[in-house]
């Protein structure tokens, strides 16, 4: 296997919506965090006449245009870049992923519709993403000042990977971090609340075990447990004002397409919860 360069930017995907614009934004202060640039793709598909593909180029620059000022007018101190690729969306941004310590994009593309629904580009793109995608749910530029970033545990093959980057991210917005196990009722449990009440306590301390060596190597970051019973979407949807991040795995028990599709969006839509997608350790 051939070496791959170390990653050099943070990518954003540009489509010409207003929430490709929202991720660029979010996408900045990451990239200032970093001390990296900050990377402008949009995915061009070649058209079958002349025009077609002059009128594509010409939507392509305009965006793209469009989403370097917004940025700059920020007067963030972070370094643009634009690139303008043909070839199909989630191809072009799974190509540019390789070079990035993380891809942003929007929550809801300029073509969803019923054909292409909402989180159907980011889903299959962070199935084969070289590293962590950010799906941003708009942007607020007084969110990085408040809210929790919450991690989702729920499998010990890539508790690591979700700790470390939900870690690094708290770290950077200078926020807490809950950090979140849920677990099933078994079938004797399921309506006395004393058993409730225990395997939830349980389920905490074992966690609490896991974090130790995290508080330990995180000594700023004001780290917290908690247990859910049943399903992490009713967690998020009772605290939505105070979630500004959710990291999750990629291979999540639930499935990604529960946070960024339609369940998640009708569950977060008043909220800017914004959710990243760590992919495994040993993804290539």
């Amino acid at each position: 296997m051939r070496d791959q360069p170390p990653p050099s930017c943070v990518v954003v995907g540009i489509d010409g919506s207003r929430s490709a614009v929202d991720a660029a934004l979010w996408a900045a202060d990451e990239a200032v965090g970093r001390d990296l640039p900050l990377r402008l793709v949009y995915a061009i598909d070649a058209g079958e006449t002349v025009e077609d593909r002059s009128r594509r180029l010409a939507d392509a620059e305009s965006a793209v245009r469009y989403a370097f000022t917004v940025v700059e007018a920020t007067d963030k101190p972070v370094k643009l870049e634009a690139e303008i690729v043909q070839g199909r969306p989630r191809t072009v941004l799974v190509e540019a992923s390789r070079s990035a310590v993380m891809l942003c994009l929007g929550a809801v593309g300029i073509t969803h519709s019923r054909r292409d629904p909402i989180g159907s580009t980011a889903v299959a793109t962070a199935a084969s993403a070289h590293c962590p995608v950010a799906v941003v749910r708009g942007h607020d530029p007084q969110s990085t000042a408040k809210g929790w970033v919450v991690a989702e545990i729920d499998r010990p093959t890539t508790a690591d990977t979700v700790l470390s980057n939900a870690l690094d991210e708290a770290r950077l917005r200078g926020t807490p971090l809950r950090v979140v196990t849920v677990w099933q009722s078994g079938y004797t449990d399921i309506h006395d609340n004393h058993a409730v009440a225990d395997r939830s306590k349980l389920a905490r301390a074992q966690l609490d075990r896991r974090l130790a060596k995290w508080r330990r190597k995180y000594p700023d970051v004001d780290m917290h447990a908690v247990a859910v019973h049943g399903n992490s979407l009713a967690y998020l949807t009772r605290n939505a004002d105070m979630i500004q991040l959710l990291v999750v795995g990629r291979e999540r028990a639930d499935g990604i397409r529960e946070l960024v599709g339609p369940p998640g969006f009708a569950a977060l839509h008043h909220a800017n919860c914004s959710v990243l997608i760590c992919q495994p350790q040993n993804a290539l």
